[in-house]
């Protein structure tokens, strides 16, 4: 891990090491960012000469069609006999399954990435051919793009990319969780209100009023807690939100693909609800919102750093483009731009000014976690609105259906974050599925206690997104009604899992730690908040090994020891510790369990 990451949180000059290294950024490829694509390669591509009458922004390549993933190349499907139609709607269904629902066809291109194209006659056979095969699968094709191609021909040819996704059944709407950081008035939850609602906002913040959960964020304008707003598309990439549909069970019931927002707090003194809302709702993507006439200040590069700690990948939204001029929002973007390039942070970052830089943005991110996209739009004028749709509407899932299906086979473990009591149902608790499946009617055992203790309960009934459902899948967030379970016994932090586990719980800890930021040293015996998940609570520092103080940017392995209650925690977990100015990263590598 890069220690200049430490700037970040103290002088303010870096950013953070992205793990994967870079890949390169081009606004106009076709497909996904590859060594593959440069034009150099495409030039000497077997012998053909390849007729620039203008400059081409194309790629003439394409990286080759990986066996995996959701991503097929066609070259064209013109009248396929029976046998070849269901061999394709076969392998159709396999794409949608690697990609949980969604998967992209490039029509005109060879399995190797070649470039050819097709008539205009060959093109409309083909997408008739891709509409009855979606049609076979239960799905729903919209063409992304197409685009004319530089190859040895008379006749134009082109090149067309689909995405296919398929028609929810059974609530299985794929879900991609989205944390919204940024400095306070910088316009979050103005602009969630705008994007959920589907009406602009007025200039004086009437977008954001849905999204407020108590009076005196109503009054002072600022979010203090987490909330949550969803964003639908369905099958055929049209957004469903409030202004088409009443109430949220109605949205679950028409979209394919739901965006969850989880608008989180700017406002310094709301840090330690921040980092709760991105270690603990374990969120896909990171939107950071910055204002265009006031750029990079305040917490802003605090939460581009707690992200990028956290391996969050992270996209950027320049908002209130409307209040400045021209000039003045081309600087904020050359601010960032910078900020991104510096050694500490390794970004790529890409601006998006048309529909066409949205879908290869939306690729590119997914797949190489240095690429950042930034959008400059507008609540109230609307403007570039539509963009940020196109990209959430194409963002695929960063992981694949075999993952998703290998934490399905695992035991359940349901962590809690969030704990209520509702009139005739009874408590109430929110959290995130981690591993597992969970049902009505489940059987489960919540903990730790204070003594260190599992209570059995009962899951009475499931809500997603408001909406009811009947089983539960891992990677999922929902709210599940306990019924008469006694609430003194829950608090944060807690776990539900299957009695089978034999969950090990510890008061006593060890990680490998870099220390980010710190006014004077930090040694044996410093007490600090520690986040691992859903869990935070303060714990004492018993040991630094091989160091008797460690310094700004420097790593060691500590020892903390909880000083409330124990706590279930995991091998391998990320860690985020904070006291006052002074912040952290590490990895927890060794538990000193207790036997109950």
């Amino acid at each position: 891990m890069d220690t200049r990451v430490s700037e970040l949180f103290g002088t303010g000059s870096a950013c953070k090491s992205s793990s994967q290294g870079g890949g390169s950024c081009s606004n106009n490829g076709l497909g996904v960012a590859s060594k593959k694509s440069n034009s150099k390669n495409g030039k000497k591509a077997k012998g053909r000469s390849t007729r620039h009458s203008k400059p081409s922004n194309n790629p003439p390549y394409l990286p080759p069609e990986a066996e995996e993933g959701n991503i097929e190349y066609k070259l064209k499907l013109v009248n396929p006999t029976q046998y070849r139609f269901e061999h394709l709607a076969t392998q159709m269904k396999w794409r949608l399954q690697e990609g949980r629902g969604e998967a992209v066809y490039q029509i005109g291109v060879e399995d190797n990435g070649l470039l050819v194209g097709l008539s205009e006659e060959d093109m409309r056979a083909s997408l008739k051919t891709l509409q009855r095969m979606a049609e076979r699968v239960g799905a729903d094709i919209t063409v992304l793009r197409e685009r004319e191609v530089d190859y040895d021909s008379d006749i134009p040819r082109k090149i067309a990319e689909v995405l296919v996704r398929k028609v929810p059944d059974d609530q299985q709407f794929l879900d991609l969780r989205v944390a919204v950081l940024g400095n306070v008035d910088s316009g979050k939850s103005t602009l969630l209100g705008v994007l959920t609602q589907g009406e602009l906002d007025n200039g004086r913040g009437r977008a954001r009023l849905n999204l407020f959960r108590h009076l005196h964020e109503i009054q002072s304008g600022r979010t203090s807690s987490i909330s949550f707003e969803i964003l639908g598309f369905n099958s055929k990439g049209e957004v469903v939100n409030y202004s088409e549909s009443r109430t949220a069970e109605e949205i679950c019931e028409s979209a394919s693909k739901m965006i969850t927002f989880i608008d989180l707090a700017g406002h310094h003194k709301y840090l330690k609800t921040t980092i709760f809302g991105l270690t603990s709702y374990c969120p896909d993507f990171a939107m950071l919102v910055v204002s265009a006439n006031t750029g990079i200040v305040g917490t802003t590069r605090e939460h581009l750093g707690l992200a990028m700690a956290l391996k969050v990948p992270i996209f950027i939204v320049v908002s209130k483009v409307d209040l400045c001029t021209k000039s003045t929002v081309e600087r904020t973007v050359r601010q960032l731009e910078r900020t991104l390039k510096q050694p500490g942070c390794n970004k790529v970052p890409m601006l998006v000014s048309n529909a066409d830089d949205a879908v290869t943005a939306a690729q590119q991110f997914a797949q190489s976690p240095s690429i950042t996209p930034i959008f400059t739009l507008s609540s109230v004028s609307g403007e570039s609105l539509e963009l940020l749709k196109v990209f959430f509407n194409i963002l695929p899932p960063l992981s694949n259906s075999k993952e998703q299906e290998e934490l399905m086979q695992q035991l359940t473990e349901f962590q809690v974050d969030e704990i209520y009591t509702v009139p005739d149902v009874g408590t109430v608790v929110g959290g995130t599925l981690y591993s597992g499946i969970c049902r009505e009617g489940e059987q489960l055992v919540v903990g730790p206690t204070d003594d260190g203790q599992f209570r059995e309960l009962t899951v009475c009934s499931i809500q997603r997104n408001r909406s009811a459902c009947r089983v539960l899948r891992a990677g999922q967030a929902a709210t599940l009604a306990l019924g008469e379970f006694d609430r003194s016994f829950l608090r944060k932090g807690m776990v539900m899992v299957s009695p089978e586990m034999n969950p090990t719980i510890c008061w006593v800890f060890e990680a490998e730690i870099v220390l980010l930021f710190h006014a004077k040293t930090f040694h044996k015996g410093f007490q600090v908040t520690v986040h691992v998940g859903n869990v935070r609570q303060t714990a004492t520092v018993e040991a630094l090994y091989g160091k008797e103080e460690l310094r700004t940017g420097e790593k060691a392995v500590a020892r903390f020891k909880f000083i409330k209650h124990p706590e279930y925690l995991k091998v391998g977990a990320k860690l985020l510790f904070r006291e006052g100015v002074t912040k952290g990263i590490g990895q927890v590598t060794k538990l000193q369990p207790v036997f109950m």
